[in-house]
């Protein structure tokens, strides 16, 4: 009926951060590997470096950051069932699930300047809370990072809702569920809808878009509070559907919806001239209204799809239509206002000769004739090689392929008159990094390298400094070759540093990332007090290096003013795991998901190094510690070393046979690798199993810290080839299944069985084993027997159950000896305080008091 397709998902490829060897042999996958987005195959390579007249342009499907993204919308009206008086406002969130972060964009209308908004599970329970800043108006643009799995499972079977608070006057609230919609991937015009009563309660929002080739507006509405329909069967109301041009119906549509289901969706076909220009500047409205017993009726105007997203383009010689190799750059930056004019930024550099065109076109039908749709060399200036203006006769069929990614911005040259760069227009999706995207961002050429690169490829970033003086970084590249990219063998295969821009012998360099795709970001969290200068003073580049050109394909100066006069030094790092993370104790004590362990409040999502030993690391999920032993990789060299401050000894090469080549030593990295999954540094040469949240150590990879480049590589565990029928795991934490050895039935006991038996497995605590689902009072050094704390097995699986005690409000309190909680002399206090779950895979005994 309409041209909303359900779209399927992305190709998935590599994690931005880690480069990984994987296996292709799908016989022996492991459940939960594949479910954790590391370890996913690479996909079949797109057609994106074909030559330019085989290729069509990248469509809305091809998400651009090189991993799977899911959209969903939420249509947030008054809360209609409580005694307080309902809202009027409306909003309309879009959200977008990528791995586990959630961005997400918000507009409203008829409400007061929101103060947070809350992410609601499946019971209610509040599972993420935002707080607007001060500066964000008419658009909310935010980011929930590592979202727990049961409520990624929760989100895609549509259980979740959202709630937006206002923070100054009298207190609304608005509130909606979180749904998929396949309107999403084709809606490029919006709109919505309130009532013109106080405290309604009702709203809706429209998602239209344009037919490909005939001028038909395909629409479809989300009604909320539009029908009061109590009952629990079903009715039809009778709704009527207008567009409007200043109070002057255009077209009018008349059906019925029934009242447990009121969306609506249609088509208006043949949309003249003048309705198409209206369309175009923001100024056709949709009403809705019901015709029952009770009439209500809901409107809005109806505008280009908002979002937090940005519209932007890299143009490189590699993407002509003819293509090249100038070592050029060309970057862009729009803004698509509601009445239809069209902002622009655009800056060019490293040019062959002076520009003499500067266009934005359509894709052309042949290589030879290309579609000009608006010219902006009038504002080009030669000698800033900018060009900065508006357009404002969009029409709505530019509008529409804008917002669908189909239009291309050439620059041409007097030596290459059909154009020296071209580069696609196409949304960036928000990612909720502090970076400044409403400027320029920063060039990235081969012409800036020294010498100059001749390269196909070219790239921007935009960079920033944030209060802990961590630095904020997107890369976008476009223009390798299918060549080059058969020799990187991947799309691309590149580093991103930051250094100096002098010759000086004391290079301060930081690798950045290593990535696949065509963009990278992420967050430096360690950087030196030396380039924090450079930045500030605008002596810092920014490089992305590939295997064919190892010392850098492209380059781009950045300046960056900052303040930081002492760095950023790694306390700031642990302290800033994650944006949703509380730092303030005080903070955390209130947070319902906070766990307490070894005297200390600690935030949900969090990790650390306990103090009791070195060798666990503990996570705090939802009020429940996990700690897991560290799994130290197996060594192969002959001579190792015990770190002090390390649990897993290493090879020691000091002493390793003196008969190694000297060609075989290579020039190791001074600052190591950073691991995003434990968020630490490794130093070079380093392996160690990776730490995946909430799973623990992974025994089925190992990662190791490249020296000679900073790099982090993992490898997939490779499984022998079992010839028995039934393989079992004898370890959950185990990464290859075994033949199973005969039954035996030991006389006592041992350590080993325990760890390999199948069936219910029992529990090591202290020096002491527990059966399945034995219980005891936990023994701790110095303290003695915790009878307040009841311990039990559960499949292998320590427990910990320690009872809070009730607040009381008696003057005559009094502890008997045997009582774990104060009473009142009077009178039983009753027992209300909540249980706190210690979870413990470990073999060991905490030396601190558990509580």
């Amino acid at each position: 009926m309409i041209p909303f397709p359900r779209v399927s998902s992305p190709r998935r490829r590599f994690s931005t951060y880690l480069l990984f060897i994987c296996t292709n042999d799908k016989k022996q996958t492991d459940p939960l590997l594949e479910s954790f987005e590391y370890f996913t195959e690479k996909g079949k390579e797109d057609d994106l470096h074909k030559s330019y007249n085989d290729r069509s342009y990248l469509s809305s499907e091809d998400t651009g950051v090189g991993e799977s993204r899911t959209d969903f919308v939420a249509l947030l009206t008054g809360v209609t069932d409580s005694w307080l008086p309902s809202s009027s406002g409306v909003a309309r969130a879009r959200l977008s699930l990528t791995r586990t972060s959630i961005t997400f964009s918000i507009t409203y209308l008829r409400f007061g300047r929101p103060g947070k908004l809350v992410f609601l599970d499946s019971d209610g329970t509040t599972a993420f809370e935002f707080k607007v800043p001060k500066g964000q108006s008419d658009m909310i643009c935010g980011v929930w990072k590592n979202v727990p799995k049961p409520l990624l499972r929760q989100l895609q079977s549509e259980q979740m809702h959202i709630s937006m608070t206002t923070s100054t006057g009298k207190r609304e609230e608005i509130q909606g569920k979180i749904i998929k919609h396949r309107a999403l991937f084709a809606e490029t015009f919006s709109s919505v809808l309130t009532s013109d009563e106080d405290n309604s309660g009702m709203g809706g929002i429209a998602m239209l878009t344009l037919s490909d080739s005939e001028n038909n507006l395909h629409f479809i509405l989300i009604l909320q509070g539009l029908i009061r329909h109590k009952d629990k069967e079903p009715i039809l109301v009778p709704i009527r559907v207008q567009l409007m041009y200043r109070q002057h119906v255009l077209r009018e549509v008349r059906a019925n919806i029934t009242s447990n289901d009121p969306d609506f969706a249609e088509v208006l076909t043949d949309l003249n001239s003048r309705e198409l220009f209206w369309l175009s500047r923001g100024q056709l409205e949709i009403v809705v209204a019901t015709e029952d017993q009770d009439p209500r009726q809901i409107l809005g105007f109806i505008t280009g799809r908002k979002s937090c997203d940005t519209i932007q383009s890299v143009m490189s010689s590699g993407d002509a239509l003819t293509p090249g190799k100038t070592g050029g750059v060309g970057s862009a930056v729009f803004n698509l206002n509601d009445n239809g004019t069209l902002e622009y930024q655009v800056q060019v550099a490293g040019l062959s000769s002076d520009v003499v065109g500067l266009t934005i076109e359509l894709k052309p039908r042949r290589r030879n004739k290309r579609s000009v749709l608006y010219d902006l060399t009038p504002e080009f200036s030669q000698t800033s090689g900018q060009a900065v203006g508006s357009w404002s006769r969009l029409e709505a069929r530019h509008i529409h392929m804008l917002l669908q990614n189909e239009l291309f911005i050439n620059v041409a040259t007097a030596h290459s008159q059909e154009g020296e760069l071209r580069g696609q227009i196409k949304a960036l999706p928000y990612s909720g990094l502090e970076v400044p995207r409403q400027g320029l961002p920063t060039p990235l050429a081969g012409h800036f390298l020294s010498p100059p690169v001749r390269t196909g490829a070219s790239g921007h970033a935009w960079v920033s400094v944030d209060k802990q003086c961590h630095l904020h970084y997107e890369i976008v590249v476009a223009g390798l070759s299918k060549k080059e990219d058969v020799t990187v063998n991947a799309h691309l295969h590149g580093l991103a540093e930051i250094g100096e821009l002098d010759n000086s012998s004391t290079t301060h360099k930081r690798l950045l990332t290593g990535f696949y795709g065509s963009q990278a970001q992420g967050i430096l969290k360690d950087l030196s007090l030396e380039l924090l200068q450079h930045l500030d003073q605008g002596t810092a580049f920014i490089q992305v290096s590939t295997k064919l050109n190892p010392q850098g394909e492209i380059r781009g100066r950045v300046h960056v003013p900052n303040s930081c006069e002492s760095g950023a030094g790694a306390e700031v790092e642990e302290a800033e795991l994650d944006d949703t993370l509380l730092t303030d104790p005080e903070e955390l004590k209130k947070d319902p998901n906070t766990c307490f362990f070894e005297n200390q409040h600690h935030a949900h999502g969090s990790r650390w190094t306990p103090n009791y030993d070195k060798c666990f690391t503990c996570s705090c999920q939802k009020r429940t510690v996990i700690c897991d032993p560290v799994i130290c990789p197996v060594l192969t060299c002959s001579r190792t070393i015990q770190p002090e401050d390390k649990c897993c000894p290493i090879c020691d090469e000091k002493r390793e046979p003196k008969d190694m080549k000297a060609g075989e030593k290579v020039e190791e990295h001074p600052e190591g690798c950073y691991f995003e999954g434990d968020q630490k540094m490794h130093a070079p040469g380093i392996s160690w199993h990776p730490f995946v949240p909430p799973f623990g150590y992974i025994k089925c990879a190992v990662c190791t810290c490249k020296g000679s480049s900073g790099e982090v590589h993992c490898e997939k565990v490779t499984c022998p080839v079992l010839v028995c029928s039934h393989p079992v795991r004898r370890n959950p934490s185990d990464c290859c299944k075994e033949c199973p050895e005969e039954e035996r039935t030991p006389a006592g006991l041992r350590h080993t069985d325990m760890m390999q038996a199948d069936g219910p497995r029992h529990c090591k605590f202290g020096k002491n084993y527990y059966q399945n689902s034995d219980s005891w009072h936990p023994w701790v050094p110095l303290v003695g027997e915790m009878k307040c704390i009841n311990c039990w097995c559960d499949h292998g699986v320590t427990k910990c159950q320690r009872k809070q005690c009730a607040v009381l409000t008696c003057s005559n309190i009094t502890r008997t000896e045997n009582s774990c909680c104060p009473e009142c002399a009077d009178r039983r206090s009753a027992d209300t305080g909540k249980d706190q779950i210690l979870i413990y895979t470990s073999t060991k005994i905490p030396k601190s008091k558990m509580t």
